[in-house]
């Protein structure tokens, strides 16, 4: 059975969004956490691997919060492959993040966080709910603003704003769930 796009948006726009969400909460709190305990070139690296492995982190939560991203059994959607594009375009602003790292170390936090966060904005388009919106617009803005206020804890307080701001952008998609 041929689905339109726009079937295949509503049934995308349905899904939970908690596994990839709740990845980027988890390794950004362990961010966060080697940021108060770490040095910055553990903190560094910490960044780049943790934010590089997301994706895989949410696949795995995936079975558990019962949206099975390799469930081949489900029917194939055009927005689940959108999203990995966008995920794949998130990994691609590393090479923005990478030449400002290597001039100021300390800038990474801002530009990771910022960057890998841009897919939510696209997100916010395809399910038609400011979640996204919000999710990007506040992250960003708290993340700029904490790199000037808080050149000492870059890498502690930057992290930690972002998990508040997925924090409550679960928030905002369950009870958009339950509006539905």
């Amino acid at each position: 059975m041929n689905r339109t796009l726009e079937e295949q948006r509503t049934e995308f726009a349905n899904q939970k969004f908690l596994a990839t969400p709740l990845a980027g909460m988890i390794v950004w709190a362990i961010i966060g956490v080697v940021g108060i305990f770490f040095s910055d070139f553990i903190a560094v690296w910490t960044i780049f691997i943790g934010t590089g492995s997301i994706v895989y982190l949410g696949l795995f939560l995936s079975k558990f919060t019962g949206e099975n991203f390799l469930d081949k059994k489900k029917p194939k959607n055009e927005f689940d492959t959108l999203f990995l594009f966008m995920a794949g375009q998130a990994i691609l602003v590393y090479s923005i993040a990478i030449p400002f790292f290597l001039v100021d170390h300390t800038s990474l936090p801002m530009t990771v966080g910022i960057l890998t966060g841009l897919m939510w904005l696209p997100f916010s388009w395809i399910i038609q709910h400011w979640a996204g919106i919000f999710h990007v617009l506040v992250r960003t803005i708290c993340i700029v603003a904490l790199w000037y206020l808080l050149p000492e804890h870059r890498f502690i307080a930057i992290p930690f704003a972002i998990v508040l701001i997925y924090i409550l952008t679960l928030l905002i998609l369950r009870k958009r769930k339950r509006q539905h």
